[in-house]
Protein backbone atom coordinates (compact mmCIF):
# COMPACT_ATOMS: atom_id res chain seq x y z
CA UNK A 1 0.00 0.00 0.00
CA UNK A 2 1.06 3.75 -1.06
CA UNK A 3 1.92 5.60 2.26
CA UNK A 4 0.17 8.15 2.80
CA UNK A 5 2.60 10.67 4.80
CA UNK A 6 4.55 10.29 1.33
CA UNK A 7 2.05 11.64 -0.70
CA UNK A 8 1.37 14.26 2.03
CA UNK A 9 5.35 15.08 1.90
CA UNK A 10 5.03 15.56 -1.99
CA UNK A 11 2.27 18.07 -1.66
CA UNK A 12 3.45 20.21 0.80
CA UNK A 13 6.42 20.45 -1.13
CA UNK A 14 5.07 21.36 -3.99
CA UNK A 15 2.85 24.14 -2.57
CA UNK A 16 5.14 25.65 -0.16
CA UNK A 17 5.32 29.23 -0.46
CA UNK A 18 1.66 29.11 -2.14
CA UNK A 19 -1.86 30.30 -0.78
CA UNK A 20 -2.53 26.82 -1.68
CA UNK A 21 -3.92 24.32 1.27
CA UNK A 22 -3.99 20.77 1.90
CA UNK A 23 -7.55 19.77 2.64
CA UNK A 24 -6.96 15.74 3.04
CA UNK A 25 -5.58 12.72 1.61
CA UNK A 26 -6.68 9.13 1.81
CA UNK A 27 -5.25 6.43 0.44
CA UNK A 28 -7.59 3.47 0.02
CA UNK A 29 -6.31 -0.43 0.30
CA UNK A 30 -6.73 -0.71 -3.54
CA UNK A 31 -4.49 2.79 -3.66
CA UNK A 32 -6.75 4.77 -4.69
CA UNK A 33 -5.32 8.07 -3.90
CA UNK A 34 -7.31 11.01 -2.67
CA UNK A 35 -5.99 14.42 -2.68
CA UNK A 36 -7.89 17.51 -1.57
CA UNK A 37 -6.50 20.86 -2.13
CA UNK A 38 -8.01 24.70 -1.87
CA UNK A 39 -6.85 28.16 -1.99
CA UNK A 40 -7.98 31.20 -0.28
CA UNK A 41 -7.77 32.84 -3.91
CA UNK A 42 -9.92 30.10 -5.68
CA UNK A 43 -7.62 26.90 -6.97
CA UNK A 44 -7.30 26.92 -10.93
CA UNK A 45 -7.48 23.18 -12.80
CA UNK A 46 -3.79 23.90 -13.32
CA UNK A 47 -2.90 23.46 -9.96
CA UNK A 48 -4.36 20.65 -9.73
CA UNK A 49 -2.61 19.41 -12.72
CA UNK A 50 0.74 20.49 -11.35
CA UNK A 51 0.04 18.70 -7.40
CA UNK A 52 -0.54 15.49 -9.59
CA UNK A 53 2.53 15.64 -11.67
CA UNK A 54 4.14 16.15 -8.72
CA UNK A 55 2.89 13.34 -7.08
CA UNK A 56 3.47 10.93 -10.34
CA UNK A 57 6.62 11.97 -10.83
CA UNK A 58 7.73 10.54 -7.90
CA UNK A 59 5.87 6.93 -7.71
CA UNK A 60 6.72 4.35 -9.99
CA UNK A 61 3.66 2.53 -10.82
CA UNK A 62 6.09 -0.49 -12.15
CA UNK A 63 6.56 -1.11 -8.52
CA UNK A 64 3.15 -0.38 -7.32
CA UNK A 65 0.59 0.63 -9.50
CA UNK A 66 -2.11 3.48 -8.37
CA UNK A 67 -5.61 5.45 -9.30
CA UNK A 68 -4.48 9.26 -8.44
CA UNK A 69 -6.76 12.32 -7.84
CA UNK A 70 -6.47 15.76 -7.18
CA UNK A 71 -9.18 18.58 -6.48
CA UNK A 72 -10.71 20.71 -4.47
CA UNK A 73 -13.30 19.88 -2.36
CA UNK A 74 -17.19 21.12 -3.61
CA UNK A 75 -19.20 23.67 -1.65
CA UNK A 76 -21.22 20.63 -0.51
CA UNK A 77 -18.55 19.16 1.11
CA UNK A 78 -18.15 19.59 5.37
CA UNK A 79 -15.40 22.18 6.22
CA UNK A 80 -12.26 20.12 7.34
CA UNK A 81 -9.19 22.62 8.13
CA UNK A 82 -8.92 26.36 9.87
CA UNK A 83 -8.37 27.48 6.29
CA UNK A 84 -11.18 26.46 4.49
CA UNK A 85 -12.88 28.68 7.24
CA UNK A 86 -10.78 31.41 6.90
CA UNK A 87 -11.54 31.37 3.04
CA UNK A 88 -15.42 31.42 3.81
CA UNK A 89 -15.39 34.07 6.38
CA UNK A 90 -18.54 36.66 5.45
CA UNK A 91 -20.96 33.78 4.15
CA UNK A 92 -23.39 31.59 5.54
CA UNK A 93 -22.50 28.71 7.12
CA UNK A 94 -24.75 25.35 8.79
CA UNK A 95 -23.08 24.19 11.85
CA UNK A 96 -23.71 21.07 14.04
CA UNK A 97 -22.25 20.96 17.22
CA UNK A 98 -22.93 17.82 19.65
CA UNK A 99 -26.29 18.78 20.80
CA UNK A 100 -28.09 21.87 18.44
CA UNK A 101 -27.55 23.17 14.76
CA UNK A 102 -26.40 26.74 14.13
CA UNK A 103 -26.82 29.30 11.15
CA UNK A 104 -25.43 32.25 10.22
CA UNK A 105 -22.72 34.42 8.56
CA UNK A 106 -18.91 33.53 9.76
CA UNK A 107 -17.17 36.51 11.12
CA UNK A 108 -13.75 35.24 12.70
CA UNK A 109 -11.73 32.62 12.60
CA UNK A 110 -9.18 32.26 15.67
CA UNK A 111 -6.90 29.52 16.12
CA UNK A 112 -9.46 27.33 18.53
CA UNK A 113 -12.51 29.05 17.56
CA UNK A 114 -14.70 30.56 15.32
CA UNK A 115 -17.16 33.22 15.78
CA UNK A 116 -20.81 33.28 13.69
CA UNK A 117 -23.38 36.01 13.68
CA UNK A 118 -26.96 34.19 14.33
CA UNK A 119 -30.39 35.83 13.84
CA UNK A 120 -33.06 34.29 16.03
CA UNK A 121 -36.78 35.54 16.28
CA UNK A 122 -37.44 36.02 19.96
CA UNK A 123 -40.78 34.36 21.46
CA UNK A 124 -43.45 35.56 23.81
CA UNK A 125 -43.99 39.22 22.58
CA UNK A 126 -46.70 39.97 20.39
CA UNK A 127 -44.84 41.31 17.57
CA UNK A 128 -41.62 38.56 16.71
CA UNK A 129 -38.32 40.63 16.71
CA UNK A 130 -35.26 39.33 15.30
CA UNK A 131 -31.97 39.17 17.99
CA UNK A 132 -28.85 39.54 16.26
CA UNK A 133 -25.79 37.09 18.43
CA UNK A 134 -22.61 36.18 17.82
CA UNK A 135 -21.60 32.91 19.12
CA UNK A 136 -18.64 31.45 19.91
CA UNK A 137 -18.20 27.89 18.54
CA UNK A 138 -14.82 25.67 19.35
CA UNK A 139 -13.37 23.76 16.56
CA UNK A 140 -13.54 20.90 19.09
CA UNK A 141 -17.57 21.06 19.00
CA UNK A 142 -18.15 21.23 15.56
CA UNK A 143 -19.36 17.84 14.17
CA UNK A 144 -19.70 19.40 10.51
CA UNK A 145 -20.42 22.75 9.06
CA UNK A 146 -21.21 23.49 5.31
CA UNK A 147 -21.49 25.94 3.43
CA UNK A 148 -25.19 27.09 2.63
CA UNK A 149 -25.46 27.77 -0.63
CA UNK A 150 -27.73 30.40 -1.63
CA UNK A 151 -28.73 32.03 -5.18
CA UNK A 152 -29.51 35.67 -4.79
Amino acid sequence: MIDKQRIEDLVKEKIEGTDIFLVNITVSVSNKISVLVDSLKGLPISECVNISRQIESNLDREIEDYELEVSSPGLDKPLQVKDQYIKNIGRELKVKTGDKELKGKLKQVFDDKIVMETQQKEKGKKKKETKIEDIEIAFGEIKEAKIVISFK
